[in-house]
C-alpha cells in the first residue's frame, strides 16, 4: 500500500454505511481511502472478503476538506463503525 491510499477492516455499526451504487451496506466492511491529485480523498467500502467495491456516499471528499489522508480515512472508518448511515466527511 502506498502512502496514497489506506485501507482498514471495520464492523459498521447501526444503519451501516451508506453508498451511491446500492444503498446501505452493514456488517464487516473494509473501507478504503485515496489520496487524489486535486487534494482531494475518495472513499470506497466493500463487504469484506468481496470483490465489489462502493462508492461512500458523499465521496470524494473535497481537497479544501481534506486536511491529510489518514485524518480523512480515521474520520470515516469511525463513521462507519458508529453507522446510522455513515456517510464521507463534507
Amino acid at each position: 500500500m502506498s502512502g496514497r491510499q489506506r485501507v482498514t477492516q471495520v464492523k459498521a455499526g447501526p444503519g451501516g454505511a451508506m453508498t451511491d451504487e446500492v444503498g446501505v451496506v452493514t456488517g464487516e466492511l473494509t473501507v478504503a481511502t485515496e489520496a487524489l491529485d486535486d487534494g482531494g480523498v475518495a472513499v470506497a467500502v466493500q463487504y469484506t472478503g468481496a470483490e465489489e467495491w462502493y462508492t461512500l456516499t458523499g465521496s470524494p471528499v473535497p481537497a479544501r476538506a481534506a486536511a491529510a489522508l489518514a485524518d480523512v480515512h480515521d474520520d470515516v472508518v469511525e463513521r462507519v463503525r458508529r453507522g446510522g448511515g455513515a456517510v464521507a466527511p463534507a
